[in-house]
């Protein structure tokens, strides 16, 4: 199997952000994150076929899955960002997102119930492994988890360059792989909040 390793090397999420930035040609599809560990969604869904113990996370706001699908072998799912229903941003023309301050916590009880052993493989995905699946894959680390990969395609991938079609995400990703997957959300995975 052909794993995509990117080592970070001794640069650290807060060293990404502050530094200058790169001509977007050099700029990654995804972040970068602490362990240095990315796979595709086909990578991922390997990586599941072949070891057992590999756990696959999905940190999107639920009403995103809602609209857009869900991996069916997702054993966990906790919202990195929510959309923040109660305050509508008139400039943005939409609602914003914030931080799910119960992130670190419920993931710990989710990984706790299942067992996840420290060096088990431990799977993050989020829409297009750009800007949630990375924090939330150095959330997991920081806690102590040693094979915390990133999806760097995503749930639903990149947007096509071209056509009547233009901008939408169809191209690679979970959904557009042919891995499983359903609008169909399983009750025993899906998020809830704390209470």
């Amino acid at each position: 199997m052909k794993m995509t390793h990117l080592l970070a090397g001794s640069l650290l999420a807060a060293t990404l952000v502050a530094a200058p930035a790169l001509a977007e040609e050099e700029v990654p599809a995804y972040r970068e994150t602490q362990l240095g560990l990315y796979v595709t969604a086909s990578e991922a869904h390997e990586l599941m076929q072949e070891n057992e113990k590999a756990v696959l996370i999905d940190v999107r706001d639920p009403i995103e899955i809602k609209f857009t699908g869900f991996a069916e072998p997702t054993d966990i799912h906790v919202p990195w960002v929510l959309a923040d229903r109660d305050n509508f941003d008139e400039e943005a023309k939409t609602w914003p997102m914030v931080r799910n301050a119960d992130f670190e916590a419920q993931v710990r009880a989710e990984l706790e119930a299942l067992e996840v052993a420290e060096d088990d493989p431990i799977i993050v995905m989020c829409r297009s492994g750009s800007t949630r699946s990375a924090p939330g894959a150095d959330v997991i680390a920081e806690m102590g988890y040693s094979q915390v990969y990133s999806v760097t395609d995503g749930f639903e991938g990149g947007k096509l360059e071209e056509g009547d079609s233009r901008g939408v995400r169809a191209v690679n990703g979970w959904r557009n792989s042919g891995l499983p997957w359903s609008y169909e959300i399983d009750p025993d995975v899906a998020w809830r909040p704390a209470e």
